[in-house]
């Protein structure tokens, strides 16, 4: 499975000694975005998830397809914590596992989904830019809590929105993807935009708040950190 991979990744920088260099590096790299329409409607969407046991990370990608919403592939990684939790920064600490287990799909996805932010981040470059863009592949953030920017609350009617502004520029939406529940807060990664990424996170919605590919992916770490438990010999994959 090959990925357009142009550039290379600052996993390599140190917090706290390189702290603006990571900075740095996040505003370089959100000026490579594209918020643009999709060309076509997707096929396959996936959603992906870590889990922490340990010093490991455990990634997990479970694809649907869009149409039907049906599960037809899922795959995961197990890789070692190289960096500190610190707010803003998640991309750096559970995107290696991400990449490593949407590379293990068979089935290319043509939209990934994820738990997190895309472009409405402090620096324009949340979790979902930055998997999206090393990728190569769309790719949408949904994140169940606001990082940042203002909104007004949308109506309590599955499916109503507002917008989402930050900086005085519109970097979302607020959409409630179930009557009278917490609205998520969705933003564009990568090749994608706004009125696409919220299409999509409606279609993917089922029974419950959070879309369907990250609701399997997160089961899908949940069940993978209990069969892990115990196990000192785990290794990365």
């Amino acid at each position: 499975m090959k990925h357009d991979k142009t550039y290379t990744t600052p996993l390599n920088l140190r917090w706290p000694l390189d702290k603006e260099k990571i900075l740095e590096e996040q505003v370089r790299l959100s000026r490579r975005l594209v918020i643009a329409p999709l060309k076509r409607e997707p096929q396959y969407v996936a959603g992906v998830d870590v889990a922490f046991l340990g010093d490991k990370v455990i990634g997990a990608a479970s694809v649907h397809i869009y149409a039907t919403g049906e599960l037809v592939e899922e795959a995961y990684s197990v890789k070692e914590v190289t960096f500190p939790h610190i707010p803003g920064f998640l991309s750096f600490r559970e995107g290696p596992a991400i990449m490593g287990a949407v590379e293990r799909l068979k089935i290319i996805p043509d939209v990934i989904i994820f738990d997190g932010p895309g472009i409405a981040h402090p620096k324009g470059f949340g979790l979902a830019s930055y998997v999206g863009l090393l990728l190569g592949i769309p790719s949408i953030g949904c994140a169940k809590a606001k990082l940042v920017g203002s909104y007004k609350e949308p109506s309590v009617k599955q499916g109503s929105t507002s917008v989402l502004k930050y900086e005085k520029a519109v970097v979302g939406a607020v959409v409630r993807t179930r009557e009278n529940a917490s609205p998520v807060f969705v933003s564009p990664g990568n090749l994608i935009d706004i009125n696409g990424s919220v299409d999509t996170v409606l279609k993917c919605t089922g029974k419950y708040r959070i879309t369907e590919p990250v609701r399997s992916a997160d089961a899908l770490t949940r069940k993978l950190k209990k069969a892990f438990e115990g196990d000192r010999s785990l290794g990365n994959a």
